[in-house]
């Protein structure tokens, strides 16, 4: 493949030197590399405020979702070469790809629908006009507008497609230009993306710039109307929130980090049981598909005493049933984590968690001479409560079966010791308890899925995150939020209150539909 090149005011540019290494993940073979080294990020980030920002303001909400809808047939033109980019620079099997890029096209359709019924102005209303006096004549109203700055996306490698296409659906819709800057270890197929982007034509000049390769000084250039939106490591979210240009110029910053998302398995719910058989399933598929490396993944599988035989025996089975290896072989159902680094990461943090219970199946031994393998691992906690299950994301095929008593205060507890998750599942056949510990467990989770037999032939599954409603979480998860329908639009626009003659502010502001009323 050679050296990615980035995407920036306007043409494409090579970095200089060397770079990084970009390779297979299944065989170690070099596929080339990625560098961004020499190039002007202030001056790209200029070009796509004073260009790409101004021509977006131009279009109407609608004309904006017409070039979403074309940009996601653009992607879905060249599906079949993306999933084979995947395959070799992610390590995903054939059907992981298709989630990633199907997900891309899906978001940005789903968003391409939504604005059709948008209104023809330039911002949008946010509640009704507010009597704010004794008299009628004087009110206020709440808009809201696209920020004059640059939307830059920090996206992590393990949604290369998805990751930046959902950012970017919101972004554009509101009105403000992109700069991507993807995961390098996946860069390739996020260039590919970009490729189909950029040659579709769908976009303005500069509204559209992808960076591949080192970040540099990219934050150095980003000013108090630009928004950076983050999918990362908490670790690395730590030093975005203390650089200067949050701190000092007040940039809007939203994270999306790590997540201890947990599976709770009613007390209700008997082995054999379709409501059973459902959350297996789902385990299941939450820690393997992808190798385990989505932020949706379970991670804490919460089991009531009675239950942890008949659930570590069947999750153990299941798991050493999935073949692992070279995701062009078509009979194997996982491929391997995306970098050594990864690998290293993973057989830690399965040597921590086993250092505080057992092994059901699976172990930190690296799988084969070569490509970084590992085995689907569950381990039994010997203590629900022992810190180390609810300190650190193993970002692998890697969960853990905390048992419990079976009291929805405990479950609501050993949820909360995580300290904020994207999901959390709950999956039981009662009337009342999936509610009421819904309440519990929604102040440190971004959803809630409830689980159970009444619905188990049309579950998404806990791990899918739909355009229509809220991705993200709070605390460890990073605090921010993503899509949500229109909501997901507010991150990028001002709100701004409006006072003066009601008159005025009907007749200038009241035309618009409220984003409230417009989100589906």
């Amino acid at each position: 493949m050679g050296a990615l090149e980035s995407y920036l005011e306007g043409r494409w540019q090579a970095g200089q030197g060397p770079g990084t290494a970009l390779v297979d993940p299944s065989t170690e073979e070099g596929l080339g590399s990625a560098s961004a080294a020499g190039l002007d990020r202030g001056a790209a980030l200029r070009y796509a405020r004073e260009v790409g920002g101004k021509a977006l303001r131009a279009l109407s909400f609608e004309r904006r979702g017409a070039a979403l809808k074309a940009l996601a047939s653009a992607i879905h033109a060249r599906r079949e070469a993306l999933i084979e980019l995947s395959i070799a620079h992610a390590g995903t099997t054939r059907g992981d790809a298709k989630f990633d890029v199907d997900g891309a096209t899906g978001t940005l359709a789903a968003y391409a629908a939504w604005a059709a019924e948008m209104p023809a102005t330039p911002f949008l209303t946010d509640g009704p006009a507010l009597q704010l006096g004794r008299s009628p004549r004087f009110v206020g109203q709440h808009l809201l507008v696209p920020r004059r700055g640059v939307a830059v996306h920090i996206n992590a490698f393990n949604f290369p497609a998805w990751g930046q296409c959902e950012k970017l659906a919101c972004a554009i819709l509101a009105g403000l230009p992109v700069l991507e800057k993807p995961g390098t270890p996946t860069a390739a197929v996020a260039a590919a993306v970009a490729r189909a982007i950029v040659d579709s034509g769908a976009l303005p000049a500069g509204a559209y710039s992808i960076l591949c390769g080192e970040a540099g000084d990219l934050l150095e250039h980003v000013g108090p109307q630009d928004v950076v939106a983050f999918t990362g490591s908490s670790a690395t979210a730590r030093t975005l929130r203390a650089h200067r240009a949050f701190v000092e110029h007040g940039a809007r910053l939203n994270v999306e980090a790590d997540s201890l998302n947990a599976a709770v398995l009613g007390a209700d719910v008997q082995p054999g049981s379709e409501a059973f058989d459902l959350f297996l399933r789902d385990v299941q598929k939450e820690m393997t598909q992808k190798s385990g490396q989505k932020c949706t993944a379970t991670r804490r599988v919460l089991v009531p005493q009675a239950s942890v035989g008949a659930v570590v025996e069947a999750l153990a089975e299941g798991l050493a049933g999935v073949k692992v290896g070279d995701p062009r072989d078509d009979s194997n159902r996982m491929g391997p984590v995306t970098s050594a680094g990864q690998l290293a990461d993973v057989q830690g943090g399965i040597r921590r968690l086993a250092s505080a219970g057992r092994l059901a199946t699976g172990g930190p031994d690296r799988l084969g001479s070569r490509g970084f393998f590992v085995r689907p691992t569950l381990v039994v906690a010997a203590d629900a409560h022992a810190p180390v299950f609810h300190a650190e994301e193993v970002f692998g095929p890697v969960a853990s079966v905390l048992p419990w008593s079976g009291d929805a205060a405990e479950a609501a507890a050993l949820v909360a010791a995580g300290g904020g998750s994207l999901v959390t599942a709950v999956y039981s056949d009662d009337r009342r308890m999936p509610a009421e510990l819904a309440l519990e467990l929604a102040p440190w989770s971004g959803r809630v899925y409830l689980g159970g037999a009444r619905m188990a032939e049309h579950g998404t599954g806990p791990g899918l995150a739909l355009p229509s409603l809220v991705h993200g979480g709070p605390g460890r998860a990073g605090g921010g939020e993503e899509l949500g329908g229109l909501r997901g639009l507010s991150l990028y626009m001002q709100r701004s209150a409006v006072q003066g003659f009601s008159a005025l502010i009907e007749g200038a502001f009241g035309g618009a539909t409220g984003v409230a009323a417009a989100r589906p």
